[in-house]
């Protein structure tokens, strides 16, 4: 998954759909990771160690945050996001932190229980991007990505496809770098 400063994602592998979720299904205006982790009912219990990883989430957006002061649409972000008691709670905390990687457990809706690692890739000529790659933790974490790749429906071709070496990569309509 590709994104920007501000969280939002420039493109994703299919994979990633059958992962958290269909972001064919999600408003184009914006696709904020952030935003979908905090206001959408459907991530409420997705991550079994939710409080670890919305604390580490919230330190990562204060850094960007201190990163971009000027960013008026990052700033529009937080403000949307204090909707949120949760995201109010974590925000209050003044956690900055730069998340590079670490492990989130989840709970599937169609696999079940299942943990990936995470690493976070700053490409040096695209400062601003952050390409967040999303491997199984284990083997049966790798089991159950298997599983849902045989399963679950991927991501419809549409026309917005482009071709990587690894696949098929949507992307969002403003360009992706």
């Amino acid at each position: 998954m590709l994104l920007d400063h501000a969280f939002d994602m420039l493109a994703w592998k299919p994979e990633m759909s059958r992962l958290l979720l269909d972001f064919d299904t999600v408003p184009d205006a914006p696709r904020n990771v952030m935003a979908l982790c905090l206001l959408t009912p459907r991530f409420r219990d997705f991550y079994l160690d939710r409080e670890r990883i919305m604390r580490i989430a919230v330190a990562d957006l204060r850094a960007a945050w201190a990163a971009h002061p000027a960013d008026a649409a990052l700033a529009g972000l937080v403000r949307d996001l204090s909707r949120s008691p949760e995201f109010t709670r974590l925000w209050d905390l003044r956690d900055v932190r730069v998340n590079g990687r670490g492990r989130k457990p989840l709970r599937h809706p169609g696999v079940g229980q299942l943990a990936v690692d995470y690493e976070v890739l700053n490409p040096l000529q695209k400062p601003g991007l952050r390409l967040v790659v999303y491997p199984a933790a284990d083997a049966a974490s790798q089991s159950a990505l298997d599983e849902s790749a045989r399963s679950l429906p991927a991501v419809p071709a549409d026309g917005d496809l482009g071709e990587t070496a690894g696949g098929a990569v949507q992307q969002r309509g403003r360009g992706a770098a």
